[in-house]
């Protein structure tokens, strides 16, 4: 797992960078807010640890430029920062945790231990025998692994997440496709034929057609 620091004091940074990487963690290290972000979209971490308080452009800021094109990344700001309302300033620019200056360093692993294990549940989906890994990009069909193309895995992703509800084809266009207009809804149940066809189901099993609205999952 590869975290990013982004802290401008080199005593805790060099303190973060030392404990996590014997644990076992990938660390890159940016000093000022600026770098924070060209980290961020350079390495792809699994995890941020935020300072508030940043050279270039505060962690505030960075938080809201993160969030504005990534929203499943932990991040965690770590800050002297602790009334209550900046507390939730920071919960409301997308932060996932908070921990005030200074802290326990063995609070802190469980602490990104939690945000790890959380993470990797949210990837992992199951459908009656079909199994997704959305960190691995991998589908299994009675354990037998299924190659399906990008948008297939997108679409049978879409539907386990909205699992037990009924979702229509301008929703699936709108959501998988990214497209929000007008458009031919009938390319939808190409994709959908080939997706059955590929990990061996019928039209009645736990993806089912709704005539005339659209599809819905179930166990």
């Amino acid at each position: 797992m590869k975290i990013l620091i982004i802290e401008d004091e080199p005593g805790i940074y060099s303190f973060l960078q030392e404990g996590l990487n014997d644990e076992g963690y990938e660390t890159i290290v940016a000093s000022d807010g600026n770098e924070g972000i060209e980290q961020f979209w350079l390495c792809k971490p699994d995890l941020v640890l935020l300072d508030w308080m940043l050279p270039t452009i505060d962690g505030m800021e960075v938080c809201n430029r993160i969030r504005k094109n990534d929203i499943e990344t932990p991040v965690i700001f770590l800050t002297a920062k602790d009334t209550v309302q900046e507390t939730i300033q920071g919960l409301r620019a997308g932060a996932n945790d908070y921990i005030k200056k200074p802290f326990s360093f063995d609070e802190l692993l469980e602490r990104i231990k939690i945000h790890f294990r959380n993470r990797s549940n949210d990837n992992l989906l199951k459908l009656a025998d079909i199994n997704m890994n959305l960190t691995a990009h991998k589908v299994l069909k009675d354990g037998r692994e299924v190659q399906l193309t990008a948008r297939e895995f997108n679409l049978l992703a879409y539907l386990i997440q909205k699992k037990g509800l009924i979702i229509t084809r301008d929703e699936i266009i709108r959501d998988v496709w990214g497209i929000d207009f007008q458009y031919d809804t009938g390319v939808i149940d190409v994709f959908m034929n080939a997706l059955r066809k590929k990990l061996d189901i019928k039209s009645d099993g736990p993806i089912k057609t709704i005539r005339g609205v659209g599809f819905i999952a179930n166990d």
